[in-house]
């Protein structure tokens, strides 16, 4: 089955609002909509703050780039101080948000069922989840990858529906492979990916397992971007440094259509 691809930039903790306003306009002005439209998905996740700036941006040079959180609390409202909700990512026209980046397991303590509450959240909202799923140096040398990976994805979603499972995106990101400058090889990442795959046809049957789109996600650039989406499952990187300049992540979007 062929899958459009993604290519997704994860700008992480960067760009203050007039940068991300260049850096939107920027990859605004590069758009071909006679191609890119319609033959690959184009997806920016900036910081919060940045979100309605780039927003604005796109919406008026009616570009078909679509903008995704980073990061989203499970619960509408609340006394949460510091969190965001599905509610107000979705009224600035986010699309999706990230949810369990490796970053934000390591660096925050989220759990695979804080992932899950999360997923839900959005899906009931509408929008969909870009999952994130991903082992240590520690857990591969072990050699439990693939095991330790699906088990997250298994967590991610468990209790989601096949219909709302259908619309979400597992981005796998070997851990040590993220802003180290190392990255798997094409066949690591190609088994890993199509573990996932695997795990998705054994919750939802082998249909929806071939629509749902599975990205690489570690230290994706424009030296090794045609090698990792030459594999048969991987479809799309979420992409770190990379998006963070628009001559490099237009290259990898451009790399989607070779």
């Amino acid at each position: 089955m062929k899958r459009t691809p993604l290519m997704a930039g994860n700008w992480k903790m960067n760009n203050t609002i007039g940068e991300a306003v260049v850096l939107t306009q920027e990859i605004s002005n590069q758009y071909d909509k006679g191609i890119w439209g319609e033959d690959v998905d184009i997806l920016i996740c900036p910081p919060f703050i940045d979100l309605k700036p780039a927003k604005t941006v796109l919406d008026f040079d009616k570009a078909k780039v679509a903008v995704g959180a980073q990061n989203v609390y499970w619960e509408p409202k609340g006394a949460y101080t510091g969190e965001i909700s599905v509610p107000m990512i979705k009224e600035i026209g986010c699309a999706c948000s990230i949810v369990g980046h490796s970053e934000r397991r390591e660096l925050f303590g989220e759990s695979n069922e804080d992932v899950n509450r999360k997923v839900k959240a959005l899906v009931e909202a509408g929008l969909y989840a870009i999952v994130c799923v991903g082992e240590s140096l520690a857990v591969r040398d072990e050699g439990a990858t693939e095991e330790y990976v699906c088990a997250q994805v298994r967590a991610a979603f468990a209790g989601v529906d096949v219909r709302d499972a259908a619309t979400c995106v597992v981005a796998y990101e070997p851990i040590w492979a993220i802003g180290t400058g190392r990255t798997a090889t094409p066949e690591q990442a190609q088994a890993v990916c199509a573990a996932i795959r695997s795990t998705l046809a054994d919750l939802y049957g082998e249909d929806v397992a071939q629509q749902m789109r599975v990205l690489y996600g570690g230290s994706m650039n424009v030296g090794n971007v045609d090698d990792l989406l030459a594999q048969p499952d991987i479809d799309g990187g979420l992409v770190g440094g990379a998006s963070l300049e628009a001559s490099s992540f237009v290259q990898l979007i451009k790399a989607c259509l070779r």
